[in-house]
């Protein structure tokens, strides 16, 4: 009878898996930050975009989807979210008939998953080998930033001309700080509520 019941459970976790509902939402935020680099607000003498929210969230649904289920669905979410970044930049370019060139998107590609990558990594073995992480937990998320934008500009450094390049950096990042904190302070409570 026990066996009978324990595989019923086993049956029910098999059948449903709701990885794919996560990684499309993923896909879709990643879909919409690019969309929403083409709108700015001000900052002082810097114009930033609306995407700036975005991306730590990004990060935060990757590691929850880790965190849920494994490091290879969190892989398998980077990397379709990353091919799903270019292909929508394509469409696009090809749409508004823009010319479509190669260095148009290595920057934001590259540092996506590079970045991804080392926040996913970082962030498995926080989990894994931790037991109180929210300041690790805050770090890797600063970090994975610093990361993006560091490659994001390795990678396009041709179009770096703007003199407010360096303020609009800065003020993008204390932006992403802030909203760190809260998404840290969420994901250790979570860990935390798992362990109890």
């Amino acid at each position: 009878m026990k066996k009978n019941i324990m595989r019923g459970k086993k049956r029910k976790k098999d059948i449903y898996n709701d990885s794919w509902m996560y990684i499309l939402l993923l896909i879709t935020l990643v879909i919409l930050t690019e969309s929403l680099k083409t709108y700015t607000f001000n900052v002082g003498n810097a114009d930033l975009t609306y995407s700036v929210f975005l991306l730590p969230i990004i990060y935060f649904l990757t590691n929850y989807i880790t965190r849920k289920y494994d490091y290879r669905k969190g892989v398998a979410a980077i990397c379709l979210s990353a091919v799903s970044m270019v292909l929508f930049i394509g469409l696009m370019n090809i749409t508004f008939q823009k010319n479509f060139t190669l260095i148009s998107i290595v920057g934001e590609f590259c540092g996506y998953v590079v970045s991804q990558f080392v926040n996913l990594t970082l962030y498995y073995f926080v989990i894994k080998n931790t037991t109180s992480p929210y300041l690790l937990l805050f770090t890797n998320y600063i970090f994975s930033l610093v990361v993006f934008y560091m490659v994001y500009t390795f990678m396009a450094l041709q179009l770096l001309v703007i003199e407010s390049y360096w303020i609009g950096y800065f003020i993008t990042l204390t932006i992403q700080i802030m909203i760190c904190l809260v998404l840290s302070l969420i994901d250790f409570l979570e860990q935390k509520g798992r362990e109890n």
